[in-house]
Parts: C-alpha cells; sequence; structure tokens
C-alpha cells in the first residue's frame, strides 16, 4: 500500500472517531511530530557558516550577554 492511500485510509478511520480524548492525543502526536521533524532538519554549510559570520560580527558590535546577566535575568522570570 502505498503512503497516499495510507494517509486516505488514516482519514477515514480518524473520522470516525467519537472519543474527544483520543483526537486529542493525535492532536498532541501531531505538533509534537511536525515539530520535531521542523527541528531536525540538518541546516547545509553555507548556512552553517552564515551563522558563524553572524555571531561574530556580534561578538564584535557587543550584541552578546554574559552568562552571569543572563541567569540573574532568567531569576527575575519566575
Amino acid at each position: 500500500m502505498d503512503l497516499q492511500t495510507r494517509k486516505l485510509n488514516f482519514i477515514q478511520d480518524f473520522l470516525k472517531l467519537e472519543s474527544e480524548k483520543t483526537i486529542a492525543q493525535f492532536e498532541k502526536l501531531l505538533r509534537n511530530t511536525v515539530a520535531n521533524e521542523e527541528e531536525l532538519n540538518p541546516m547545509t554549510v553555507d548556512e552553517f557558516h552564515k551563522r558563524i559570520n553572524k555571531s561574530l560580527e556580534d561578538v564584535k558590535n557587543g550584541k552578546v550577554t554574559d552568562a552571569n546577566d543572563l541567569l540573574t535575568e532568567i531569576e527575575k522570570w519566575s
């Protein structure tokens, strides 16, 4: 069975569900899966170099936060 057919079968079965709890579980699973897939997309070497260069520019321009200052700021969040 190909992927398109599996998707259609899944949708048909999903539409038959009556349990709100089960639907909520599927929604959570879908959100987590989509978020994880977005996070796991590797960057290209070019993107990596651009990120390094941007970070080095930020350091030169003083656009950095000291770790201790950051920890102090985080303590204020709660």
